[in-house]
């Protein structure tokens, strides 16, 4: 199972980037699938979150407004688009899938989460 995550890179402050997660190995059409960041010397962090069935969608705080999680199931692929970045927003972006189908107790908690991209960065210049 593998999970590639694209799509970062340099942007200015206001700008907005879409990052792609591929999933392969495995169909992750019935996995929740979560977003997740690091930023420079912190600790990983939740970002973004969405059901297997496309009817939640879970965010932090500090995204909401801005960031936007969608999947394609046909095409085994997670997205997050996210508008009006601010520096505070750089980060090495994570995608990462829980270990079992449907179900996942907490959408924003990292040990929820087996299975992880190998990250890409995002930074936002100010």
């Amino acid at each position: 199972v593998q999970l590639q995550a694209s799509g970062g890179g340099l942007v200015q402050a206001g700008g907005s980037l879409r990052l792609s997660c591929a999933a392969s190995g495995r169909t992750f059409s019935y996995y929740a699938m979560g977003w997740f960041r690091q930023p420079p010397g912190k600790e990983r962090e939740f970002v973004a979150a969405i059901s297997w069935n496309i009817r939640s969608t879970y965010y932090a705080d500090s995204v909401k407004g801005r960031f936007t999680i969608s999947r394609d199931s046909a095409k085994n692929t997670v997205y997050l688009q996210m508008n009006s970045l601010k520096p505070e927003d750089t980060a090495v972006y994570y995608c990462a899938a829980p270990p079992r189908a449907y179900f996942i107790a907490r959408f924003d908690d990292a040990n929820e989460y087996d299975y992880w991209g190998q990250g890409t960065q995002v930074t936002v210049s100010s």
